[in-house]
Formats: C-alpha cells, structure tokens, sequence
C-alpha cells in the first residue's frame, strides 16, 4: 500500500510561518490567532497518524509545524502581554489613542 501524507500538515506549517511573522505585526493577536489554528488543524491530524502510523510518510513535517506553531503561540502571548502592559503603563487605552494621535499629527497624516 502506497503511503499518503497527512492532509493537513502543509497549512498547518503555512499558518506556523505567518503566525511567527504576525506576531510583530499585529500586536500578538494575530500571531495568537494563525498558530492557534495551526496547532488545532496538527492535532488532528496527529490523532489521525496515532491511529494508523504505518499509512503516512510527513509525520517529521508535523513535528516541525508543530514546534514552529509552538514558538509562534509564545511569542504572540508574550508581545499581546507586553502590548497591555505598555498601554496600561501609558495611563490607559485614553492616553495611548492620546499620543497616537499626536503622533500621526506630527507626520502630517489627518486623524479623526
């Protein structure tokens, strides 16, 4: 019998590398978010590959998203963390929108 691969283990490992570069970006909520799925969607198919190890041949590939979804999760919970401590550091959501503005004012960029 022919080996298949895992069916979900390539979006699992696409949602483990834009989760890990989203961390940065989003303010840890979508880093949080895509490896949040991605470690669901490897979960499932870890149960799958329990069930019969001998039919698939990527489980390697599902260990190395697993991990990079891994590292993504973290380092989306601890820049979500550090984004509400410096906004509550700041004096609150007020203070923060506050200096945003004041910011956006000083490049000359209209703010609401």
């Amino acid at each position: 019998m022919e080996q298949q691969k895992l069916p979900n283990v390539t979006i699992g490992l696409v949602l483990s590398i834009i989760s890990f570069v989203c961390c940065c970006f989003s303010s840890g909520i979508g880093g949080v978010l895509l490896s949040g799925i991605a470690f669901f969607l490897l979960k499932k198919d870890e149960k799958t590959y329990a069930e019969n190890p001998d039919n698939y041949s990527n489980y390697s590939q599902l260990k190395t998203a697993k991990i990079v979804a891994i590292i993504g999760l973290v380092l989306g919970v601890i820049t979500l963390l550090w984004t509400i401590y410096s906004i509550n550091k700041m004096g609150g959501i007020d203070a923060y929108m506050e200096q945003v503005k004041q910011i956006m004012e000083q490049y000359g960029v209209e703010a609401e």
